[in-house]
């Protein structure tokens, strides 16, 4: 496996927490963002600023316009994005805590238990993260730009984060070099092997714009009648992953191979017990834990 697409692995779940875990959530309904979307889209939004919904929708890529503002700019009357972040970052260090210490997760235990490995971790990931170049990453660059917390979990977090968005906005740029919309992204990658009645509610396009994607696709002989993805459509969808990973390697390469052996054996079991905390399927795309 590329080693920018092992790294995905590890990392998205540590991130992930900020959206699946009931820790994470609990924390958003705190501050006064009370149902799911709206803890999504101001935690994720907050680094950019009391922003309204269009910056978000270009940023976010794969979610109807109608769907961002139902959130956008109302959550900012709710909770400031300095409350924003500040729930975030305090329901992920919950999160990560509490998948550490589940039962059933002693290797994760054993992670959460040693401090120095911890700051081991969140060390050689800030070494890997310190000389990106942000241009044209901005929700890369604006997580990046948050300070540094202290807390070794709230460090490995904050980078996880910055390494997922900063892998996140080459995945948009590749998909806009690719030529394909949001919906087109979906509809596409439902045509792969993601079910449609996942993909397309989790991100609030209409039947309407969903059938009118796929007619799209199959204009471009990517997508069939029925909706599967043909053989042009998987290498053309290959050749996005591709780049993607490409576009990704930056940090890996940084570190070096030593370094980032170094960050797997430090942090496989905390993602293993974190990825356990997510749900099969999910519109990530993260493989089922081992």
């Amino acid at each position: 496996m590329d080693v920018a697409r092992r790294m995905w692995a590890l990392f998205e779940p540590l991130h992930a927490v900020t959206y699946f875990a009931p820790e994470a959530r609990a924390a958003f309904e705190e501050a006064g963002l009370r149902g799911f979307w709206r803890g999504y889209f101001a935690g994720r939004a907050a680094p950019l600023g009391a922003i309204g919904a269009a910056p978000v929708v270009a940023a976010f890529f794969g979610f109807a316009p109608a769907f961002v503002a139902r959130a956008l700019p109302d959550v900012w009357q709710r909770a400031t994005p300095d409350e924003a972040l500040a729930a975030r970052l305090r329901g992920a260090v919950d999160s990560l805590s509490a998948a550490a210490s589940a039962p059933g997760a002693p290797e994760a235990s054993t992670v959460d238990g040693g401090r120095a490995r911890l700051q081991e971790a969140a060390g050689l990931l800030e070494e890997a993260t310190a000389g990106l170049d942000h241009a044209g990453r901005v929700l890369a660059a604006a997580n990046a730009a948050l300070p540094a917390p202290d807390e070794p979990l709230a460090r490995i977090w904050q980078v996880a984060t910055v390494l997922r968005e900063h892998r996140g906005d080459g995945h948009v740029a590749a998909l806009v070099g690719a030529g394909v919309t949001g919906c087109e992204a979906l509809a596409w990658r439902a045509g792969i092997d993601l079910p449609k009645d996942l993909l397309q509610p989790a991100r609030g396009w209409t039947d309407e714009e969903w059938r009118a994607a796929h007619g799209r696709l199959v204009g471009r002989g990517w997508l069939t009648a029925d909706g599967r993805a043909t053989p042009e459509g998987v290498a053309a969808y290959q050749a996005v992953e591709d780049t993607t990973d490409r576009l990704a390697a930056g940090p890996w390469e940084a570190l070096g191979p030593g370094g980032t052996g170094r960050v797997v054996e430090l942090l496989a079991p905390l993602s293993r017990a974190c990825r356990a905390g997510m749900p099969t399927p999910n519109p990530i795309g993260l493989a089922p834990p081992d």
